[in-house]
């Protein structure tokens, strides 16, 4: 070791900025030469040219005074669902400005997600140690609560293709854990629970909510697959802490997405066909749907009574949520609100008091009375159509809502490729005879047929009515075209005043689907990790080394800007090498990258984070390791050298 690497310093008590530690360590790493940093300073920026006049009023109108110029920070942050790349985009809010990829379900090249041995320990591996799967396709992304609004803690996304639960830590916007959901296909909605449904007392999230949309035969072992009376579908409750399996419902038809109470009490999910068909064909005879609920209390329960099943290999305890086996409301775990065919779409509005589901082939949206669900699972309702207080005509292809938090909710046309704000108030006044209330306030072209939407804060009790996006299916015409695959067009809109006004338009990687906008002052990101919280954290440079037993080799390294410390290191053909890399910076945004050469490695290793790799020396020569992240004005020269012998 040189003087420097048995020199280096510990990690110091005060975090530096990543400025800061460019205009003082680096130059003195580079033992005195000038390299005019200076300009990396906050607030150098040169000044905005004043608008004045029409040209001032017209850059209102286009959106300018949403605008946030280079230095400003965004207000919202956004997590975005990445549909086919299998992650979770994160973004800043209403710039539209990607900040982040945070990779969940599937292999990353940058970060390495799939790659290290602690990434694959979250993702699930084959015998041979490759990730279990390969692909993902994220659907739907929610945050966690606290007193019936976002607490900043956690996120969770669906992987539809497979079958899997993330969780995202929003402190560092990574994903920390991942379940199978067994016996499921085509798990799609997702929502957290508002508060504890048993204990009045727990205020915050503690279960997730996962609907299966398609049936398969139970147990699906090949042997009834013909036979239809096999099919159904599970509703799966998650455990928001340990994300293990807790329950599952067996329940008529399937389920799209998801909703919670917040009082805790309900769970719900949409549903298109009841038919139980296979074939696309037969999933539309059906005039009437449902929006399924569930009794939360009930069914926890009817568990802890030992009124259950399982299927196949698993031992989660499976309920039985069908009609047939839940007629007595007083008794029942599910009960069914028909609602017309084919809906898509559950949401919770803001005041606590409606769901409200669309109806896609039907022009309607339908509100559904949470206080009537109550007086129907006590038997105080003698018909459930009664908890269904407005149906009401919006426009042609209703998918999703949002809310503003005065009254307004705001839906999706598919087939109108617009936007509809219309007042629940007045809909249900209109629904009970009032053929004067007009409901519907206003509405917006979009481009081109709108699928998910959200507003700020929306499905909290904290929703603020100033921003509203909506993700569009179709986007020719509205880019520079790329050839044959387009983007989405994501279309961010201002819902503050009267009228609603779109502000921007972006473009998105296919295909994303749902996303949820809150505000920045929700997150307390880390910024740099701390050392004790890797075991295997070699704390000092000095402890870097190489240690062998038998053919399984580990080796340590200690990266600080601009080198590693081992500088290099030898090893045998057939080793079975694992070797152990930490960022000993404690610097904000000094992040180090670390590939070789020729071995399929690459990762990063955040300030003073630990990760490893395990791979087997199956190549003999000198292979080099470099800096795959920019951290220094040396970082080119930030190497090591593998040594693999004969």
């Amino acid at each position: 070791m040189d003087k420097n690497q048995n020199s280096h310093p510990q990690a110091e008590p005060d975090t530096l900025s990543r400025r800061r530690f460019l205009g003082t360590s680096a130059m003195a790493g580079l033992a005195g030469a000038t390299l005019g940093l200076a300009g990396c300073n906050k607030g150098e920026h040169g000044p905005t040219p004043a608008q004045s006049g029409p040209a001032k009023a017209a850059a209102a109108e286009a959106g300018d005074m949403h605008e946030i110029k280079p230095g400003q920070l965004d207000e919202y942050y956004g997590l975005w669902s990445g549909g086919h790349s299998g992650d979770v985009r994160v973004l800043g809010l209403p710039s539209g400005r990607q900040i982040k990829r945070i990779p969940v379900f599937t292999p990353d090249p940058l970060t390495g997600w799939g790659t290290t041995n602690e990434s694959k320990a979250i993702m699930g591996t084959k015998p041979d140690g490759t990730p279990l799967y390969h692909v993902g396709d994220t659907h739907h992304v929610h945050g966690s609560y606290a007193d019936g609004t976002y607490d900043g803690k956690y996120a969770w996304v669906n992987d539809k293709l497979n079958a899997r639960l993330g969780r995202l830590r929003l402190d560092i916007f990574e994903c920390d854990k991942i379940v199978d959901i067994p016996n499921v296909q085509g798990f799609h909605g997702i929502f957290p629970d508002k508060r504890d449904p048993v204990d009045a007392k727990i205020n915050r999230t503690t279960r997730v909510f996962c609907g299966a949309e398609f049936s398969i035969p139970l147990p699906n072992n090949g042997k009834t697959s013909d036979d239809p009376t096999t099919y159904h579908s599970l509703f799966t409750c998650v455990d928001a802490e340990s994300m293990e399996v807790r329950w599952q419902v067996l329940i008529d038809g399937n389920c799209d997405l998801v909703a919670t109470s917040y009082d805790g009490a309900f769970a719900a999910t949409n549903q298109y066909n009841t038919e139980m068909g296979v074939h696309y064909q037969d999933m539309m005879s059906a005039e009437k749907d449902a929006c399924l609920f569930f009794h939360v209390a009930r069914i926890e329960e009817a568990v802890k009574a030992g009124k259950f099943k399982t299927y196949g290999d698993s031992k989660v305890p499976v309920v039985d949520g069908t009609k047939e086996a839940n007629k007595d409301p007083k008794t029942a775990l599910t009960a069914y609100v028909p609602v017309p065919k084919n809906p898509h779409g559950v949401n919770a509005s803001p005041d606590g008091k409606y769901f409200i589901c669309a109806g896609k082939l039907s022009p309607t949206t339908t509100t559904i009375d949470l206080v009537k669900m109550h007086e129907w699972f006590d038997g105080k309702l003698d018909n459930i159509n009664k908890t269904i207080v407005a149906e009401v005509e919006v426009g042609l292809g209703p998918l999703h809502t949002a809310f503003d938090g005065r009254g307004y909710a705001y839906t999706t046309l598919f087939l109108d490729s617009q936007v509809v704000k219309w007042s629940i108030d007045a809909a249900i006044k209109f629904y009970a005879g009032d053929k004067n209330s007009k409901y519907v306030v206003d509405r917006i072209d979009v481009h081109y047929q709108p699928g998910h939407i959200n507003a700020s804060m929306s499905e909290t009790k904290e929703a603020d009515g100033k921003y509203l996006n909506v993700g569009c299916k179709f986007s020719k015409d509205r880019f520079l075209p790329v050839g044959p695959l387009h983007p989405e067009n994501e279309q961010l809109i201002d819902i503050s005043g009267e009228k609603m006004r779109l502000i921007r338009e972006d473009p998105a990687w296919p295909e994303p689907h749902d996303f949820i906008i809150f505000r920045r002052d929700i997150i307390k990101a880390k910024q740099v990790f701390e050392l004790d919280d890797f075991p295997l954290a070699t704390k000092k440079a000095e402890l870097s080394g190489v240690e062998r037993k038998g053919n399984k080799v580990t080796v340590r390294i200690a990266s600080y800007a601009p080198q590693y410390q081992l500088q290099e290191f030898k090893i045998k053909k057939g080793d079975e090498v694992t070797i152990i890399v930490t960022n000993l910076d404690n610097v904000e945004d000094l992040t180090h990258g670390f590939g070789i050469e020729k071995y399929d490695i690459q990762f990063i290793v955040n300030p003073q984070e630990t990760k490893s790799v395990t791979f087997k020396a199956d190549k003999v020569g000198v292979f080099w390791i470099y800096c795959t992240h920019f951290c220094h004005a040396l970082h080119l020269e930030m190497r090591s050298r593998m040594i693999v012998e004969a």
